[in-house]
Parts: C-alpha cells; structure tokens; sequence
C-alpha cells in the first residue's frame, strides 16, 4: 500500500509520454533491393522550418548511410516529406459514475472530465518515389507529440527517433 503512490505517478508519467505511431504502405510488385541511391526533391515543400528541415535530412542521411543507401545526383529513389502539426483533443479523462442494480433493475450515470488542454503533435509523411518510373514506391507516416518549447537537443533528439522508428520498416520485408 505505502509503493501505490509512487506506482500511480509511475503510471501516469508512462501514459502520458507521447510516443511515435507509423503507419506504412508500399507497392508489392517492386524489388527494394535494387535500391542503393537517394535524394531528396529539389522543391520540397516539408512544412518545416529550415532548422527542423536540416535536423531532420540530418537524421535521415545517417540512417540512410547506415543502411547502405547513398546519396547521389541522379537517384534511384526521390524522396519527399510533407510535415503538418495540429491540436490533438485531450485524450485523458476521469470517469465518475453511479449505479446501482437490482432484481431485474439497473441504472447509471456516467460524466466524463477532461483532464488537461489539447496536446500539439505532428505527422511527417515520407514518400519514396522511384525515379525512373516517377511512380510511389513506399510511404510512411508518422505521428508523435511535440513541445513548442523543447530545446534545439531536445527537438533533433526527438527527430532522430521518428526517423529511426519509420525506417526500421524499410525496405519492407515481402513475405
């Protein structure tokens, strides 16, 4: 009984951390092993600001090198990324409820109280196109929380796990 207090903030500082959600999809009919080169659109417009675009592409080309993938001028693969932020609705609530049964009656009242405002969070999509047939070969997005007032370490930190979480999916393992 004296541990629930510290289990119950335990618990709480868990949920409440925002972790990162990837939705993946890519064209079954394309062998991705014969992709060794990359780079990025010329006109890309990602919705980030230079310094979140540059930490980003940072994250990116590591994680790309480490896999064996190069950047070159004329790519077998382009990539794309469109980024969006928006106000999540806050998700954590406190039910209170009464009711009662009996024989073959029952009854109750249930008032859900949001606790907390809307969290920001952002989704980055990556498209992966193939360059000679300018055609969408893989996609991925991927949504997580996001601080206004993180610090520069705190933000790249937080980029390079995003990128990490979406590229541990490619390339796609056909089965």
């Amino acid at each position: 009984m004296r541990y629930f207090p510290s289990l119950l903030l335990f618990c709480i500082v868990v949920t409440s951390c925002s972790s990162v959600k990837v939705n993946c999809d890519y064209d079954k009919a394309v062998d991705f092993s014969s992709y060794t080169t990359y780079n990025y659109y010329a006109d890309m417009q990602s919705g980030l600001s230079q310094l979140e675009e540059r930490r980003l592409l940072r994250a990116l080309d590591s994680t790309l090198k480490a896999r064996g993938y190069r950047l070159a001028e004329e790519p077998e693969l382009f990539i794309n990324i469109v980024s969006d932020e928006y106000r999540g609705a806050p998700n954590s609530n406190v039910g209170l409820g009464i009711g009662g049964t009996g024989r073959n009656v029952g009854g109750g009242i249930s008032v859900g109280l949001p606790l907390g405002g809307s969290s920001l969070q952002r989704s980055i999509q990556f498209d992966l196109v193939d360059a000679q047939r300018d055609a969408l070969v893989w996609q991925a997005v991927a949504e997580s929380g996001l601080r206004e007032n993180a610090s520069p370490s705190v933000r790249e930190e937080k980029l390079k796990a995003v990128v990490k979480k979406v590229f541990s999916k490619f390339p796609p393992k056909i089965k």
